[in-house]
């Protein structure tokens, strides 16, 4: 597919709240983000913010079919993303204590250090979905409307 033949780009309002969170040592951050994601049934998020460290970092990095694992002491570079009950997609940077940063895809693995501080921003009017995309065979973003109850 070339640029020419894309779809083009249809915007979707939507208002936004907030939920503001912290994770404590020990616990995994793509697992809590997920399970947080299941319990709250949110059909569309997104990250705003997240600061704090981590003791084991684990990542899929660019083009990778497998993760990669470090071991030591993070910080929380960025997280950013979508999250939603329906899949998500979130990238995380960190570095070490020489700033040596690492980013890649967030996978299990991720344990908190002294705190990961985190707002995501919720959408209640629209579900994100994962669907395969032609273009390269990946389950790719589609935004819905939520279906009214």
């Amino acid at each position: 597919m070339t640029p020419s033949d894309a779809q083009p780009i249809v915007p979707v309002e939507a208002t936004m709240h907030t939920y503001s969170f912290r994770l404590r040592p020990g616990q995994d951050l793509k697992k809590e983000l997920e399970t947080l994601a299941q319990k709250q049934r949110l059909g569309a998020g997104v990250i705003l913010t997240c600061v704090g460290s981590l003791t084991e970092l684990t990542l899929r990095l660019a083009n990778q079919e497998k993760g990669s694992k470090w071991s030591g002491h993070f910080e929380i570079v960025s997280l950013a993303g979508t999250l939603s009950m329906h899949g998500s997609h979130l990238h995380l940077s960190a570095s070490d204590s020489t700033g040596r940063t690492f980013g890649g895809h967030l996978l299990d693995g991720c344990k908190i250090y002294t705190t990961a501080e985190i707002v995501i921003g919720v959408m209640p009017e629209l579900d994100y979905v994962r669907e395969p995309d032609p273009t390269y065979g990946y389950h790719e973003l589609v935004v819905k409307k939520r279906k009214k109850k």
